[in-house]
């Protein structure tokens, strides 16, 4: 019989590792009393205060677990001694996270098996396990909704429905087995690991120098991180700008955003009316290669805009204008050339085709007369 939850694609199954290995026990003694004593080695079902070191006993040990993995990482252990959950536990708190109840028992594969529940599309839901039951949160005042919020998120809505597993999860920004709420120093940094760019020119503004405890979360959240749009630069207009959470209408702040948001409009108008004339390039039948190259220029121009706002420097994000909108007005002007030329090829081969026709009805009157000719002179 074999132990609740168990799946014969459990790693240490797979590699040779049986009950024993983990539990202790002779498992060539068919006597279960002898076999599971304790002169046999049988530890059987650890407390759950030693399974961080139930577990390192093998994953702790460099030579034994590098004949599985050459470069495998043994410090696990250590590693979870320094989060929250492990700090808890070793103050006698049993509520918490251990190995198994993020690995499981006896179901335990690696984090690439979509099977895993440490895979990245499983992760959210396995956090979920503790951080969305309010009863064991409400005993830490932690709040309980951070699944729902990541999962109606840009990365939960990208992770969940479109199995996007390059973007941010749960263990991305607090880590694995050293699970740490990050603090305000840090969460720029954390946000740099796949925001790099946008990191950068945050940490050289002159935003990050006067307010050090500023950082990626006071405009974009943390669980609830919604794609941003740039309406959240429009405080001349929006009332719910994210600027004005800060700053008031009319302000050196508001203002910024404001001139920011009017130059990417300004590009951007002009990149919809570019995609609009290359469509009808298209279905036209013309060459439409160049348009589409500016048009992707005119694109990629729109992208570095939008990160240039993280500088807060309007010079910046206007050279940057300036260059979109040469760009687009090219695009356009060449779709309107193609445009123009499909129209002169069609009039053109309407007054071919009307000659043509006025030339096979001169023909055709020519010999009709020249048959007449013939017919009357007989």
């Amino acid at each position: 019989m074999m132990p609740e939850g168990y799946s014969a694609g459990d790693i240490h199954q797979k590699s040779g590792i049986s009950c024993s290995g983990c539990h202790g026990g002779d498992p060539t003694n068919y006597d279960k009393d002898e076999s599971m004593s304790k002169k046999a080695g049988y530890i059987g079902l650890p407390n759950r205060q030693d399974i961080p070191a139930f577990c390192g006993r093998c994953h702790s040990h460099i030579d034994f677990m590098r004949t599985f993995r050459p470069r495998i990482a043994t410090d696990q252990v250590d590693q979870y001694y320094q989060s929250v959950h492990g700090k808890k536990l070793a103050q006698g708190d049993k509520n918490v996270a251990e190995c198994a109840s993020c690995h499981s028992s006896h179901a335990i594969m690696p984090a690439d098996d979509p099977r895993s529940t440490t895979h990245a599309l499983n992760i959210p839901k396995t956090c979920k396990q503790c951080h969305s039951n309010g009863k064991l949160m409400d005993q830490y005042g932690i709040p309980h909704d951070q699944y729902d919020k990541y999962a109606a998120s840009v990365h939960g809505k990208a992770l969940l429905e479109k199995k996007d597993t390059g973007v941010a999860t749960c263990n991305d920004c607090h880590g694995n087995h050293a699970a740490t709420p990050p603090d305000a120093e840090s969460v720029s940094n954390i946000c740099g690991t796949c925001h790099l760019n946008n990191m950068n020119l945050f940490k050289s503004s002159q935003m990050a120098a006067d307010f050090d405890i500023h950082s990626c979360q006071e405009c974009h959240g943390n669980h609830d991180i919604q794609k941003p749009t740039d309406q959240m630069l429009n405080t001349a207009s929006n009332e719910e700008a994210i600027c004005l959470e800060c700053h008031t209408a009319g302000d050196e702040g508001a203002s910024t955003a404001n001139t920011m948001y009017q130059d990417i409009q300004g590009v951007d108008s002009l990149y919809a009316l570019a995609k609009t004339k290359l469509t009808a390039s298209k279905t036209s039948g013309m060459n439409f290669s160049e348009i589409d190259y500016q048009i992707q220029q005119t694109r990629q121009n729109l992208i570095q805009m939008r990160t240039l706002i993280h500088s807060f420097d309007t010079s910046q994000v206007n050279a940057k204008s300036v260059e979109g909108i040469k760009i687009a007005r090219e695009a356009i002007h060449l779709a309107d050339l193609e445009i123009q030329e499909y129209h002169n090829r069609r009039w053109g081969f309407g007054v071919s085709v009307i000659a043509l026709v006025i030339l096979a009805l001169a023909v055709y009157l020519k010999i009709r007369e020249r048959n007449e000719l013939v017919k009357n002179s007989r």
